[in-house]
């Protein structure tokens, strides 16, 4: 069975970390197929909206650190590499992904899976998913967009606290602390995050885009630099068939029917 499964249908893909048995824990070889996953989805016209999740009891576990094991004696590995060459490049894809990417936690979500998790637009967790960011219990820090998202979320005491402990954080924490978007119930939450996934994929994808642009700059920008970038997306917006479409159906009191162009 391969490690990573991807179904399309309706505009929108869902792609499925499939190590149930090892908690869907990263090898080299999940981790490249991932991000081939990823870069299909980001460059596919037909598909409007991505999900994510996992297989089995829980959503990832992180790097399989059997994956890595050296024998004594041997050199360390080097942590930096998986990071250049998949991790990074998956949150960066995902962030940076000119379409709406849901995140559906099941189960325990730890580890660079957790910070994963993170990198998404929407994030939902059945309300028995816990987070943990596990690095600090051998000796390492939050990788995988970790120390960028924890502050930014649920503020410096907070994230210093997680990262130090590396103690779980349960799903309904997680929601109050703004860290995720919604909390469901354990046997809903695939069934809501497909739904919020074809909704969204039936929405004005190019308005998402210029969204998810704008929010993911304001966070290094200055209130003027902020105010020219929506000038200049909203600028673009204007000039596509959705914003028409939606307008038409505004005035004619009717449901758009967006096309994502």
């Amino acid at each position: 069975m391969s490690d990573i499964v991807v179904e399309t249908s309706d505009g929108l893909s869902i792609i499925t970390l499939n190590r149930p048995d090892k908690l869907n824990s990263f090898t080299k070889v999940m981790g490249e197929a991932f991000l081939e996953a990823l870069q299909a989805a980001a460059t596919d016209s037909s598909v409007r909206a991505v999900l994510i999740t996992g297989a089995g009891r829980g959503f990832c576990a992180g790097q399989d650190l059997g994956d890595r094991a050296v024998a004594p004696g041997d050199d360390p590995p080097d942590l930096g590499e998986s990071l250049e060459h998949r991790y990074n490049p998956a949150v960066r894809l995902i962030r940076e992904m000119a379409k709406p990417v849901i995140v559906a936690v099941n189960g325990v979500a730890a580890g660079a899976g957790a910070n994963l998790a993170m990198a998404g637009d929407l994030v939902l967790a059945a309300r028995s998913a816990r987070f943990i960011q596990s690095f600090a219990r051998i000796g390492l820090l939050p990788d995988s967009g970790g120390t960028y998202f924890l502050p930014r979320r649920v503020g410096m005491a907070r994230a210093l606290g997680l990262a130090l402990l590396a103690e779980p954080l349960s799903a309904e924490n997680a929601a109050e602390w703004g860290l995720i978007w919604q909390v469901v119930d354990d046997d809903a939450l695939l069934d809501t995050a497909v739904e919020l996934g074809r909704s969204l994929a039936n929405g004005p994808t190019a308005g998402f885009a210029a969204i998810k642009e704008a929010m993911n700059r304001s966070l290094g920008q200055t209130l003027d630099e902020q105010l020219d970038l929506e000038r200049d997306l909203q600028r673009r917006a204007g000039l596509t068939y959705d914003y028409g479409e939606g307008v038409r159906a505004f005035m004619e009191k009717r449901a758009p029917e967006f096309e994502g162009r």
